[in-house]
């Protein structure tokens, strides 16, 4: 047993455009959890990003997951401490519920010894959150294809060069998960899915080998952003701006409504000119330039 621990859980982005709901990547930008046993209740503080709009109760996703864990193994600390310093930004398709799930879970299994393997803490949390596509790097870094077969989970990781790197435009407005997914059809064409599936080979192939000068059909995508792009003022062209601007691809982080462009330079002007085409739908937004993180989850004793 451990009465203290810290965990650092990366964002993520999910989909790249034509990896819809399977492929997902872990970012170098980073909430930090601290968790600790006390001798009764528990008391949750955050700071950072979203801080005002995050329960500090039984309700946040991050203690549900922990006691989840706690349940499974038959163990709990008779009361918890849970100190959360929020860097990745809220329901702006950055993987920030799968970011805390992944906290939850593991900062759990440390304070109890780590009594869960990796294919149990990722049933925990993909369980939790739905779906495997970012709790996966989030908890493993890295880029990663996964989904589910005879309901176990499926996946690959790739380690992805420090050359390449995500830019990312924030917009100023929120869009939660379920809008966004209530957006999309219930069937598509059999030609849409067999443009995705050779976007998302594509995407896959240059990522892993470094060959990025198909990355830009790679994350095109017919499945799930055009049904969205009505959600996002100006998505479309934030898109192409950063590809005019020097972007090997760029795509819908997530659900949105933050875009992602992945490049090997020109990142402060590619930057500046999706946050420029956002301006132009009077959206407000932030740049960040984001190494891809290929660590996942770490811990370390508090």
């Amino acid at each position: 047993m451990n009465p203290k621990v810290q965990v650092r859980v990366p964002a993520t982005t999910g989909n790249l455009g034509s990896g819809f709901d399977c492929v997902g990547m872990a970012l170098g930008l980073y909430n930090v959890i601290a968790f600790e046993q006390t001798e009764n209740g528990l008391e949750v503080t955050v700071e950072g990003e979203g801080a005002a709009d995050i329960p500090r109760n039984e309700d946040n996703v991050c203690i549900k997951a922990a006691r989840i864990v706690f349940e499974k193994i038959g163990w709990s600390p008779p009361g918890l401490s849970v100190h959360m310093d929020h860097s990745i930004p809220v329901s702006r398709g950055l993987g920030s519920s799968g970011v805390a799930i992944v906290a939850g879970a593991v900062g759990a299994n440390e304070l109890a010894g780590r009594p869960l393997n990796t294919s149990e803490l990722l049933r925990i949390c993909t369980d939790l959150e739905g779906h495997p596509d970012n709790v996966v790097p989030s908890l493993l870094g890295g880029l990663s294809v996964s989904g589910e077969r005879d309901n176990k989970i499926i996946y690959q990781t790739y380690p992805i060069p420090s050359q390449l790197k995500a830019v990312v435009a924030i917009p100023d407005f929120t869009l939660d998960t379920k809008t966004a997914r209530e957006a999309l059809p219930k069937q598509v064409s059999m030609d849409d899915a067999i443009y995705n599936l050779c976007s998302v080979g594509m995407l896959i192939g240059c990522l892993i080998s470094s060959r990025y000068d198909a990355l830009r059909s790679g994350m095109s995508d017919r499945l799930h952003q055009p049904y969205r792009a009505p959600l996002i003022p100006g998505l479309s062209e934030v898109i192409s701006a950063a590809l005019d601007s020097g972007a090997h691809g760029a795509a819908l982080s997530g659900s949105g409504p933050t875009a992602i462009a992945l490049a090997t330079d020109s990142f402060e002007t590619i930057g500046q000119s999706m946050v420029a085409a956002f301006d132009q739908h009077h959206i407000a937004s932030r740049m960040r330039i984001l190494d891809i993180d290929n660590s996942g989850c770490r811990t370390d004793p508090s």
